[in-house]
């Protein structure tokens, strides 16, 4: 059976144990920020160009950012997540050298329209492992997400124009602490990721290799029902190789990695 069905069969048998329980409590999260892209060079079909989207492509600057969550604790030990992270990167460039994309030449000098919509949705299970400490909290989990992603390059006056589109599911591992120091203040670390091949992880015979990791830093101070912190986020990951799927008008060769830095505020209110 495939990794990711697994996981989903998982997440409903964790959910439908822990339904029964008494206790349980209600988080709305929110996030506001802004994203830095620190790296990010993008390559489709064999023949096309190694793109690098900060030097090239208008991703020299500073960038939105949110990201909303609902959690749900079933008992002292058990966390159901939902997560929703908008990531549309849009941007306009002059080209200094010839573009490649999926076998069309973007000659230099070309006005350019770079999209990189990259959104995704996540579904969370966490198990406490240190319920009974209050000075420390330790969880480890699994994550479902899914990717829905549009990758289009156009030239300004719109004669010119590939597009890359997938959607697809992605198994992560996921752990969280956290560290009190007083009723109030706290620290907390929190990571989801995954490094290994793409048909290993849902089924398909695509020949690519691919990686996520979503790592932050967070430290925030607990006031009544909610909570403020500040937060500092490094967002990557990308994939590489050839997929057997709609690949015309390319090979289906795709090298996309990202390395994104995200610092942000939110609140954290308690139902």
């Amino acid at each position: 059976m495939l990794l990711s069905k697994k996981l989903l069969i998982i997440i409903s048998i964790i959910t439908q144990s822990c339904i029964a329980s008494d206790y349980v409590k209600f988080r709305g999260i929110a996030e506001f920020g802004f994203l830095s892209v620190l790296s990010h060079q993008i390559q489709l079909s064999k023949t096309g160009t190694n793109f690098d989207y900060v030097e090239d492509g208008g991703q020299d600057v500073l960038f939105p950012a949110t990201r909303f969550s609902a959690e749900m604790d079933i008992g002292k030990r058990n966390t159901i997540i939902l997560l929703y992270q908008p990531l549309r990167l849009e941007t306009q460039n002059l080209l200094e050298h010839n573009l490649i994309v999926d076998n069309l030449t973007f000659p230099d000098s070309t006005g350019i329209k770079c999209l990189y919509d990259f959104p995704f949705y996540r579904a969370s299970y966490l198990r406490e492992l240190l319920s009974e400490n209050s000075s420390y909290k330790l969880a480890i989990g699994l994550t479902l997400q899914i990717r829905n992603a549009t990758i289009s390059f156009e030239s300004a006056d719109g004669t010119r124009y590939r597009t890359n589109r997938d959607v697809g599911l992605v198994p992560a591992l996921k752990v969280r602490g956290y560290k009190n120091f007083s009723e109030r203040y706290f620290i907390g670390l929190e990571a989801d990721g995954i490094y290994a091949p793409v048909s290993y992880l849902n089924g398909s015979d695509n020949e690519v290799v691919g990686a996520i990791l979503d790592a932050s830093l967070r430290a925030g101070a607990n006031i009544r029902q909610g909570t403020l912190f500040v937060n500092a986020r490094y967002l990557g990951g990308g994939a590489t190789g050839t997929s057997t799927n709609d690949i015309w008008p390319g090979d289906g060769y795709v090298k996309n990695w990202l390395h994104f830095l995200i610092v942000s505020t939110g609140f954290i209110y308690t139902f």
